[in-house]
């Protein structure tokens, strides 16, 4: 049916988003405008809550601002997620068909294979590979992630309302406008 596939629904039975309900989040430390967090982060719309680990669209705002800009490059990195799974579909006609019937399991599967063979064929395509790190310039060190799960029910509740809060979320979207503006005033 048209439209059953919304953010709404797909939020709901997402089980990343579960995870996240359920106070999990794997510990990534990164810095940002001199601010260091410790929870990597979702480029969402604005339907997603606002919790530390969604990173937000900015809407109504000034042309040719900071916060103009930052929609524009977060919106550029949507549309490129978007774009990598329109070649996936494009490729490999499994991943056109509904997955309802499919385990998490099949469905990792299955994506990671599409991933791997685009990889290949993007290679074998291409008479000398190109490493191209120059959209990675100035962009720091990598994040680290820990996947380890809390060890004790506080530990749990504390990481619950660490994901749950607006301020970090706020603070966080600010830190990434502001380092943008910059990257970009410095380019």
């Amino acid at each position: 049916m048209p439209g059953t596939h919304n953010d709404i629904n797909v939020l709901q039975c997402s089980p990343l988003f579960a995870k996240l309900v359920e106070g999990h989040s794997p510990p990534v430390n990164f810095e940002v405008n001199g601010r260091h967090y410790n929870k990597g982060y979702y480029l969402a719309d604005g339907i997603y809550p606002r919790w530390s680990t969604f990173v937000k669209t900015i809407s109504n705002v000034v042309p040719g601002g900071e916060k103009s800009h930052f929609a524009k490059v977060k919106e550029a990195c949507r549309k490129d997620v978007e774009w990598a799974f329109g070649v996936l579909q494009s490729r490999f006609a499994v991943v056109w068909y509904p997955a309802q019937t499919w385990s998490k399991d099949q469905m990792w599967e299955i994506m990671t294979c599409c991933v791997i063979l685009d990889n290949m064929i993007i290679e074998s395509e291409q008479e000398e590979p190109v490493f191209d790190t120059e959209p990675y310039y100035r962009k720091g060190p990598l994040a680290e992630v820990d996947h380890q799960l809390p060890a004790t029910w506080t530990a749990y509740l504390n990481m619950r309302q660490e994901i749950r809060d607006p301020q970090v979320h706020q603070q966080l979207q600010q830190d990434l406008v502001e380092h943008l503006w910059r990257i970009k005033g410095d380019a």
